[in-house]
């Protein structure tokens, strides 16, 4: 079962000082930053997955890509720009077009000739089909009652179809250097079978399955165990976007080879409580935000609601705390309370954490990891401020989530 995490230009900086907040002074972002891949003691992924609306942007935006960093993954290629070739064993590298990015659209942006170019001039491994993702599905109570799919629903996944037939070709007439994959879309288990069986009778042996992250758990059983149905001999599937874990061996006994996601990394940052993963359990990052970079204190700051002296003494009593009481020179009470006070003057929902925070520093897992990074930054890695710290969070979960899915595996 292979893991590809997608791209979007996630790294952190190995000079970056916790105490001063400042990088050095030399920085060169793309040279300097370290990726999951080079950070962490062992590599957390099998590939990489980049899409074409993430560097060359679509309707709607620029991408995240500047065009220093454009022109330079155009020019070395996507393994030498990852570095990707520096890890252990060579990293796959697969492509889309970053359907969610232009979902509002009528249309596709891209031809299929212009996808094609992306694959190939960025000299990828696996390169999938154009694709107009549906947004709709019929769970089991809906069928029931005889609800029918929408029209726009059926022209989507029939253009979906329509395109792959058209990138197979073109693949095959321009005798490219990457493995197509053809995306199938539906609205139900039933559709979502249809596109697998046309799929394959285009040609395709890869199989990529969309549209799957709104999807309860129930649901996207379901369409695995229908298409895995009509599955032929020798085709593979890859989910993408999702990971379920739990489910993950079930998933390979269908004919599930792999799958993509960004949620362990993500969960660092955007979840409420679950930010640090650990063997057993998650557990909440302690919430430190920087003064003059939180949105939500400046305001409070400007309308007279938190005198900004007061507030710059908290932070800096709570992060004094948090490094003393990882050198064991500061008592849990006190590290709480400091917390508490700070938490007090940045958060307007009013909420109180302290009995999260409390299981955090009990636990303090950050010690107990291995991942290669939480050893190296000790505490830091725990707290809840700014990308370098959020970032490390995330890689962490990554090996921590790698290290859960071999164990399912094994299972």
């Amino acid at each position: 079962m292979e893991f590809f995490f997608p791209d979007s230009q996630d790294q952190v900086s190995p000079t970056f000082d916790f105490l001063t907040e400042e990088h050095a002074a030399h920085r060169v972002r793309q040279r300097d930053d370290l990726y999951a891949h080079e950070a962490l003691a062992a590599v957390p992924y099998d590939g990489l997955l980049i899409s074409k609306a993430i560097v060359d942007g679509s309707a709607r935006g620029s991408g995240k890509y500047t065009l220093a960093q454009r022109q330079r993954i155009y020019r070395l290629g996507a393994h030498r720009f990852f570095r990707a070739s520096h890890a252990p064993t060579r990293l796959p590298i697969m492509g889309d077009c970053g359907a969610f990015a232009y979902s509002q659209e009528p249309e596709p942006p891209y031809s299929v000739d212009e996808v094609i170019d992306f694959y190939e001039g960025l000299r990828l491994d696996r390169g999938v089909s154009v694709d107009h993702i549906p947004f709709g599905y019929l769970n089991a109570s809906k069928r029931s009652k005889g609800v029918e799919p929408e029209s726009e629903w059926v022209r989507r996944r029939d253009l979906t179809i329509e395109l792959a037939a058209e990138f197979l070709e073109v693949a095959r007439s321009r005798e490219t250097n990457f493995e197509p994959i053809g995306v199938a879309h539906g609205w139900d288990p039933d559709s979502y079978q249809r596109s697998v069986k046309e799929l394959q009778a285009q040609g395709y042996e890869r199989i990529a399955v969309g549209g799957l992250v709104p999807l309860r758990t129930r649901d996207l059983i379901e369409v695995v165990a229908a298409i895995s149905d009509v599955r032929d001999t020798g085709t593979k599937f890859h989910l993408l976007g999702v990971t379920r874990t739990e489910h993950i061996p079930a998933f390979a006994r269908q004919g599930v080879t792999s799958f993509d996601s960004t949620s362990p990394f993500r969960q660092a940052f955007m979840d409420d409580r679950h930010n640090y993963y650990t063997p057993e359990r998650t557990y909440m990052a302690l919430r430190v935000p920087q003064v003059d970079g939180n949105p939500t204190l400046k305001n409070r700051i400007r309308a007279g609601l938190v005198d900004q002296r007061a507030a710059l003494a908290a932070e800096r009593t709570a992060l004094k705390s948090l490094r003393a009481f990882d050198q064991g020179r500061a008592p849990l009470d006190d590290v709480v309370a400091a917390l508490r006070a700070y938490e007090v003057l940045h958060d307007t929902k009013g909420e109180d954490r302290s009995a999260d925070y409390r299981a955090t520093l009990e636990a303090a897992p950050w010690k107990q990891c291995r991942c290669g990074i939480c050893e190296m930054v000790g505490i830091e890695i725990i707290v809840f401020r700014g990308s370098e710290r959020n970032k490390r969070r995330g890689f962490h979960n990554l090996a921590a989530f790698r290290r859960d899915l071999d164990a399912q595996i094994a299972n």
